[in-house]
């Protein structure tokens, strides 16, 4: 799966979970580590941590072996680093504090 596939496929397993607000942004050319940053906000900490767990459980059925997870104790603010794509899920106020969209965008 390329970049753009990843992308998309992550995008929609997030979507499957009713995640708020998705955005994909494109970081090629801002950064080394990444491809696409994907941000999208949880409703609670429960939700924040079903879509990452939605998310790596369907990487994971797709032959797709995510490099990290971090957050998940906490829920405010969960990070999986699945390589070319880097997903961010957050709750609204965690979102709106750091505002990633404006310091990538």
């Amino acid at each position: 799966m390329n970049g753009e596939q990843l992308k998309d496929f992550v995008v929609d397993k997030a979507d499957d979970l009713k995640a708020v607000d998705i955005k994909a942004l494109d970081v090629r050319g801002k950064s080394s580590v990444t491809e696409f940053l994907v941000i999208c906000s949880g409703t609670s900490r429960t939700h924040v941590n079903a879509i990452a767990e939605n998310v790596v459980a369907e990487a994971k059925h797709a032959g797709l072996q995510p490099l990290g997870i971090e957050g998940k104790a906490g829920g405010e603010w969960v990070l999986v680093d699945l390589g070319d794509v880097v997903l961010h899920v957050m709750q609204e106020q965690t979102r709106d504090f750091y505002q990633l969209e404006k310091l990538w965008g």
